[in-house]
């Protein structure tokens, strides 16, 4: 029995040390956590349960003799706050971090039996994709996955951090989820990498350039939160994590309240002007009115004419909905009217009540809003 305990050890650290020194190095250079780094610095001290730590790849075809600890993938469950989350992080350090069969299989286990407990999902992204050499079994991976981000939409909340690059089908998820970080200069999110681009249409681009946390922050709204580093982007989730509920069942968690509810905000006299033509900015009104002047904006880089995000009142968590004077003077656009509309449904799931703060002179007029179906977008 010491012997078998002894091999299980063994096998245990193997997993542990995922791609080897050489690769956890070439990791830190790039500014970058492991995958079980980052697990460390996401969940409470001593908290985690791994699952299918020796899961293995079938050792057939093409994957015949390669070496994956752990699939490529940590998975288990923590606590944040002493509140349980499931969470998987991918390795880049083994084989990419690519999706094969029994990668995809760790991360669907753990999404069911978030779901089953009634608990968050947190998704550690750090993928260079499918697993070619797994062809469609890696594919149909993919699709189990995506069929769960669907099925459990607004039964518990999904988030997702981007923590490196993100091609092809690795994209797709975290784009479904509710909420989506990225950090800066280390992640990017492509369908095609410019490479393909450039045979494709003659057009060259960087990385940064076609899908950095930038370009998702600010232009495609692909992205709700833009972090400056791995450390920062894991403690926004533990941010984050604390406005929402465990499952659409549950109500968000409160607070004690220290911020006098009955208090007078005398400094919104001196914010909002009295001549209606004079722009002033909608935020400083929110941050004066919520608990403590405590307000996580989301989306906060994309179509900056209205405001979303979550803060609390009385100790309890709100979300906020704002248009935003200083920006094309408040208009309704496209962008803006999807942005309102999908961060108003992920409330309405998990039960966040609504504030909003109008003033707004209608809609964007132009032929380019006009014939990009603001009316659609709009209603």
């Amino acid at each position: 029995m010491q012997e078998l305990t002894a091999e299980m050890e063994e096998r245990r650290k193997k997993v542990e040390s995922g791609g080897g020194a050489e690769r956890i190095e070439d990791q830190h250079r790039k500014g970058k956590l492991t995958a079980r780094e980052r697990l460390q610095a996401l969940l409470d001290p001593g908290s985690f349960v791994e699952t299918g730590v020796f899961v293995e790849h079938r050792n057939e075809g093409m994957m015949e003799g390669v070496d994956a600890p752990g699939e490529g993938v940590v998975t288990g469950y923590g606590k944040i706050d002493g509140r349980q989350v499931f969470v998987f992080s991918q390795d880049f350090t083994v084989m990419g971090g690519s999706l094969g069969e029994r990668h995809a299989a760790k991360i669907c286990q753990i999404m069911d039996l978030a779901v089953h407990t009634g608990c968050p999902i947190i998704g550690l992204n750090d993928s260079a994709g499918a697993r070619i050499q797994e062809g469609v079994d890696s594919l149909s991976g993919y699709g189990q996955v995506f069929y769960r981000n669907a099925i459990y939409s607004g039964v518990v909340p999904q988030l997702s951090v981007i923590m490196g690059p993100c091609a092809g089908g690795a994209v797709y998820s975290p784009a479904i989820t509710d909420f989506t970080i990225m950090v800066d200069h280390t992640s990017y999110m492509f369908i095609t990498g410019p490479d393909v681009v450039k045979a494709v249409t003659g057009e060259e681009v960087t990385f940064e350039d076609l899908g950095g946390a930038g370009v998702h922050n600010r232009k495609s709204g692909v992205a709700h939160f833009l972090a400056g580093s791995d450390s920062e982007a894991l403690a926004l989730v533990r941010r984050l994590f604390g406005f929402l509920p465990q499952n659409a069942r549950e109500k968000p968690p409160v607070v004690p309240c220290t911020d006098p509810i009955s208090r007078s905000e005398q400094r919104l006299l001196e914010i909002v002007h009295p001549d209606q033509k004079r722009a002033y900015p909608m935020d400083e009104v929110i941050r004066s009115v919520v608990d403590d002047g405590d307000f996580l904006e989301v989306h906060a880089l994309f179509a900056r004419n209205i405001i979303t995000g979550l803060a609390r009142l009385a100790g309890r968590p709100v979300g906020i909905v704002a248009n935003q004077p200083r920006i094309l003077a408040g208009t309704i656009t496209i962008d803006a009217a999807n942005k309102a509309a999908r961060f108003i449904r992920t409330c309405d799931a998990f039960n966040i009540p609504l504030v909003t703060f109008v003033d707004v002179t209608g809609f964007m007029p132009g032929t380019a809003q006009e014939h990009g179906g603001i009316i659609r977008h709009g209603a």
